[in-house]
């Protein structure tokens, strides 16, 4: 069942464009979804939160730097749940860490993404975790763009669980290009 208030909410922060984009993959795609308006709009971050909210459980959350980060901290706020922040590569100086905030070895954590395509950046933040003793076998993501991230998870013993799948956002695009 599509998150239609999410999907709205989505639209009027103007986080979903029609043109031609390049994507951080080097793909190009006739639609673009802007992680950073969604991010900065007070309504489509408090949806994101209780929705995540609802999936989450008492799980350790994890958030993949950089455009997650509001997004776990809010999810944070939301459930009381502790969470750490993936680096995509090591900090080079201070502590020297790609994983930042506390979890046990063994402790079970669930990633927070923003968008998935390809779902690369999701499963470095997945083995990032793993080499350091957590266990993860669930992304959440707001935007599943269907690009052969749920595949590549799912390689890797890690379910993929979107928000909203490109389907849905994209349904009645030619409705909202008008």
């Amino acid at each position: 069942m599509p998150n239609r208030e999410l999907i709205a909410a989505l639209k009027n922060a103007d986080a979903v464009r029609f043109g031609e984009f390049e994507l951080s993959h080097g793909g190009t795609s006739d639609y673009y979804v802007d992680k950073y308006l969604f991010e900065t709009d007070p309504d489509c971050l408090q949806l994101i939160a209780e929705a995540f909210a609802e999936r989450v459980g008492d799980t350790k959350l994890a958030g993949v730097a950089l455009g997650a980060v509001p997004l776990v901290a809010v999810t944070s706020v939301e459930t009381g749940n502790p969470y750490v922040v993936v680096r995509k590569k090591t900090k080079e100086y201070g502590t020297a860490k790609r994983v930042e905030g506390r979890f046990d070895e063994g402790e079970e954590v669930v990633v927070l993404e923003d968008i998935a395509t390809t779902g690369k950046s999701a499963l470095d933040a997945v083995e990032a975790l793993r080499e350091m003793g957590a266990v993860v076998d669930r992304v959440l993501v707001v935007v599943d763009r269907e690009e052969g991230a749920r595949e590549l998870l799912a390689d890797h013993d890690v379910e993929l669980e979107a928000l909203v799948s490109a389907t849905d956002l994209l349904a009645d695009r030619d409705a909202d290009a008008a």
